[in-house]
């Protein structure tokens, strides 16, 4: 388990103790747009958060709707990337970074109601600087696949200041 004082292990901690309380997933949600508005734009729920594996969910609202009634593409990729950082971050060990160079995302379904964002990263060795392609994958309510993101990642230890 990652170490508190690296980014991954505080956004660990911060969801282990908040979930914990009446409306936590509430609270951790809000800290987390407070944290990363952008993310936060798309109102995420946080449903699982482990080292290694996040489940994240949206729902349906009109700001996020495009002309054909469905999640805009766009806040799909987010939520497709927000899983994929939770579940890299929280694996990787103090004095390592991640850093996103390339997101590519195939719309399969017309995204309706609530959709979930899934990330399982497998950690490769990250003692030297190296990009590695991780999937994140959305799926409705019926369990169908609606988008599956590739997201890029520059991982390795950070720089000495």
């Amino acid at each position: 388990m990652p170490r508190n004082d690296s980014p991954g292990g505080r956004l660990l901690a911060a969801h282990r103790r908040l979930t914990g309380w009446p409306a936590g997933h509430w609270l951790f949600t809000r800290l987390v747009k407070r944290m990363i508005p952008y993310t936060g734009s798309v109102d995420p729920t946080v449903e699982i958060l482990e080292p290694g594996y996040a489940r994240i969910s949206m729902v349906q609202r009109r700001k996020f709707e495009q002309h054909l009634g469905s999640i805009h593409a766009i806040a799909l990729a987010n939520l497709a990337e927000f899983a994929s950082g939770a579940a890299m971050t929280t694996a990787m060990p103090d004095g390592y970074r991640g850093i996103v160079t390339k997101i590519s995302i195939e719309y399969l379904k017309k995204a309706r109601g609530k959709v979930t964002a899934q990330a399982r990263p497998t950690l490769p060795d990250i003692s030297v600087e190296a990009e590695h392609d991780f999937l994140s994958e959305i799926t409705d309510e019926s369990g169908d696949v609606v988008a599956r993101a590739t997201v890029r990642w520059r991982l390795g230890p950070i720089p000495p200041k």
